[in-house]
């Protein structure tokens, strides 16, 4: 019974991890780029009591052993790198990834990250950057009379100039693949961070090469299903509960068993 007590106690503090992970989930259904988590369990040690194969009398043996778990761990939370809708901006300069791939953004101190959010903006230089002021690399500067802008689904960038008839490339977006994007690090701000689970960074054109292409004045939506998130709420919490229960009887048994010399 003192097992039973402590491994209810993993599962409790399992699905208590599960529902955070949910919650965070839901509270980001309306973020660009979001990219739901999930996360993953794995069951604890078990203790043999009687191992397979002992003989049971001269010509029987055991078939199978009698073991007991101690629980379940948390091992793992995951991103879900699955497309989400495309939303119409009717903004030029908000640029949706169709298919796979990474936008690369550098900090002012010369980090640099990654992110499927593409809200870009211009800033007082002419400069294509985040809504948080990040440079897009590589990097793209606007001229001053610039009165319309163009992005081709492969990442070229035109620009019609004020009083010229013929529109005129100032850069070509590049995005990013990663053989493992999973193991890239979130560090919230919609930006991910290049890891060694990750490997490295291979840039290319969009549309190319298994690479996604670019949809302007569309932006990509959080993926995650509100109604799927539900439910798995509502089966963490009655884990939850289930897990609550053992330790009350867990415990109801502990004093039946105390309660016996009296």
């Amino acid at each position: 019974m003192i097992r039973t007590l402590y491994s209810a106690a993993t599962g409790m503090y399992a699905q208590q991890l599960n529902i955070d992970n949910i919650s965070n989930n839901l509270s980001n259904v309306n973020t660009n780029g979001f990219k739901k988590s999930q996360i993953q369990f794995q069951d604890l040690l078990y203790q043999t009591i009687d191992e397979a194969g002992v003989l049971t009398s001269a010509s029987t043996s055991r078939p199978v052993e009698l073991s007991i778990g101690a629980g379940v761990k948390p091992i793992a939370t995951y991103k879900v790198f699955t497309q989400g809708n495309l939303l119409n901006t009717n903004n030029p300069l908000d640029i949706a990834i169709d298919g796979d791939g990474f936008f690369e953004i550098r900090r002012g101190d010369g980090q640099v990250f990654y992110t499927r959010d593409g809200s870009f903006r211009i800033n007082e230089l002419g400069q294509m950057v985040t809504s948080d002021g990040h440079f897009l690399e590589p990097d793209i500067t606007f001229p001053a009379d610039t009165e319309s802008i163009s992005i081709s689904p492969d990442g070229i960038v035109m620009a019609k100039l004020y009083n010229e008839e013929i529109p005129v490339q100032v850069g070509q977006i590049q995005i990013n693949r990663f053989i493992n994007p999973a193991g890239l690090k979130s560090v919230g701000g919609n930006r991910y961070k290049q890891t060694v689970s990750s490997g490295e960074a291979m840039p290319n054109n969009p549309a190319r090469d298994e690479m996604g292409q670019l949809t302007q004045g569309y932006l990509e939506i959080s993926n995650v299903a509100i109604v799927e998130e539900m439910v798995n709420m509502i089966v963490a919490q009655r884990g939850y509960e289930v897990n609550s229960k053992s330790i009350r009887t867990a415990e109801a048994m502990l004093e039946t068993a105390t309660s016996l010399k009296r």
